[in-house]
C-alpha cells in the first residue's frame, strides 16, 4: 500500500538502547509523505541514560516530524473519536508495553493511543525490544500475536550467545510491516536471523 499521504502516529517507549535504529525510519516515513504524528512514554520524556538524555530523541523526533509530540493520556485520548490515525506504530515497543498491551491496561500516552487506534477497527504495528521475548514476555507476545489488528515488524534474537531471551524487531522494516498492516496484513517473515545483520 502507498503510504504517502497517510497520518501515522509514532509511539516511542522506554528501550533507550533502540533509539538510534528507530530514528532513521521517523525520516522515512516522513520522506515517503507520510503525516507523523509523534507520541511518547513517560519513561522517554523522564529518564536519562547513557545513550541520551531525558526528553533528547522526543525533541529530535518532534523537530523532524514538525509536529508537537503527545505526551499524557488526555492528549491521546481524542485519537479515538477524532479517527485521526489511520494506525500507529510502537517502535521500540518494550516488555513491560506488550504486558499493558496484552492485558488491556491503559496507564500510558502510548497505551491510550493504541487504544484509539483499536477501537476504530485499524492497526497498531508493534517493533518490539525486550530481552524477555523468549522469557516472561514471550507469552503476551503470542497473545497479541493472535489478536486482531496487532501486526508486528518481523523479529529475532539480536544476541542469542549472550542474551538468550533477548527478542528484537529489524527496525528498517517499520515502513514494510505499516504498509501490509495498512492492507491487514502480516509482513512475512515474522521471525529472522536478525542476529546475523550485525555481524561482520
Amino acid at each position: 500500500m502507498e503510504l504517502q499521504g497517510k497520518t501515522i502516529g509514532f509511539a516511542v517507549t522506554g528501550s533507550h538502547c533502540t533509539y538510534e535504529e528507530v530514528y532513521p525510519e521517523v525520516k522515512r516515513l516522513v520522506e515517503l509523505g507520510v503525516h507523523v504524528v509523534p507520541i511518547f512514554s513517560n519513561t522517554v520524556m523522564s529518564v536519562s541514560t547513557r545513550f541520551g538524555e531525558a526528553g533528547e530523541w522526543a525533541r529530535k523526533i518532534e523537530a523532524l516530524t514538525g509536529e508537537t509530540a503527545i505526551t499524557s493520556i488526555p492528549e491521546a485520548e481524542p485519537l479515538g473519536p477524532s479517527k485521526r490515525l489511520d494506525a500507529l506504530v510502537v517502535a521500540p515497543c518494550t516488555g513491560n508495553t506488550l504486558s499493558r498491551l496484552a492485558n488491556a491496561a491503559t496507564d500510558s500516552p502510548v497505551l491510550m493511543a493504541a487504544k484509539a487506534t483499536l477501537r476504530n477497527d485499524r492497526p497498531v504495528v508493534l517493533a518490539i525490544s525486550t530481552n524477555d521475548g523468549l522469557g516472561l514476555s514471550m507469552h503476551n507476545l503470542a497473545t497479541l500475536m493472535n489478536t486482531k489488528n496487532f501486526f508486528f515488524v518481523p523479529f529475532g534474537q539480536d544476541a542469542p550467545h549472550v542474551k538468550m531471551n533477548s527478542l528484537v524487531s529489524l527496525m528498517n522494516l517499520i515502513p514494510d510491516a505499516l504498509a501490509a498492516a495498512l492492507e491487514k496484513r502480516q509482513l512475512q517473515p515474522v521471525l529472522i536471523e536478525r542476529w546475523r545483520e550485525a555481524r561482520p
